[in-house]
């Protein structure tokens, strides 16, 4: 089940760090919700992650289509679950406002996962265009966020701007990764050149189903706690 594509150790690696993630989320719903909303969220990605390995154990991403399908059956329903469904739910709203701007944006922590990217780039399995772009993109968004989270935390009056900018720039980040991968599958459909076909395998497909939908929908988050910055941050602080 697992790819021979790359080395046995690197994909349980990968599994390994993949939890990241889905803790780091759970962390934060438990610590500004409660402990059943916790363990209900994460029961949620946990059949969603299951449902993924079907379909992938089943051969639905093994054929080479435009769009993906495995954008067109994990990525896109996810992105609208969170964006028609938990955005309206009143579980969302509380927690929106009961967690600190600073706690959203230190999940971003878990992006540097992209370096993954990198080091499959390195192994010949996806092409260099996009691996820089998801993976230097994501170790940057990752790392930035930590002097973001400072900055918050401080109130230093330039935090506001820096966060803006932050946000801005790693949704345009994940933004650009989805559409640079979409484009290369394009092209190796009618060249026959590499794809990202390496992120329809397990256990990498759970990038493409996981990431971009709930990374998208963090960024939705953290603007929506800007845009009530004055109502809820203390920024007159040096």
């Amino acid at each position: 089940m697992i790819t021979d594509q790359v080395p046995f150790e690197l994909s349980i690696l990968f599994l390994i760090a993949f939890l990241a993630p889905l803790i780091l989320i759970v962390q934060l719903v438990r610590q500004y919700s409660s402990n059943i909303n916790s363990v209900l969220v994460l029961l949620f990605y946990l059949f969603f992650l299951l449902g993924v390995l079907l379909l992938q154990y089943n051969g639905y991403f093994s054929v080479v289509s435009l769009p993906p399908r495995i954008i067109v059956l994990t990525t896109l329903p996810l992105l609208a679950f969170h964006l028609v469904v938990i955005h309206q739910t009143t579980f969302y709203k509380k927690l929106v406002q009961n967690t600190p701007l600073a706690a959203w944006v230190q999940l971003h922590i878990f992006r540097l996962i992209g370096g993954f990217f990198l080091v499959l780039w390195a192994l010949d399995t996806l092409p260099k265009t996009f691996a820089l772009i998801a993976g230097t993109g994501d170790i940057i968004t990752a790392l930035s966020s930590l002097y973001v989270v400072k900055a918050i935390k401080q109130q230093k009056r330039y935090a506001k701007r820096l966060t803006w900018i932050w946000n801005t720039f790693g949704l345009l980040d994940i933004l650009a990764t989805s559409f640079t991968a979409v484009l290369l599958t394009k092209w190796n459909i009618k060249t026959g050149t590499m794809g990202v076909d390496i992120l329809t395998t397990f256990p990498y497909c759970f990038i493409p189903a996981f990431a971009p939908a709930t990374i998208i929908f963090l960024h939705v988050t953290i603007y929506k706690k800007l845009l009530k910055w004055e109502t809820t941050m203390d920024v007159s602080k040096p």
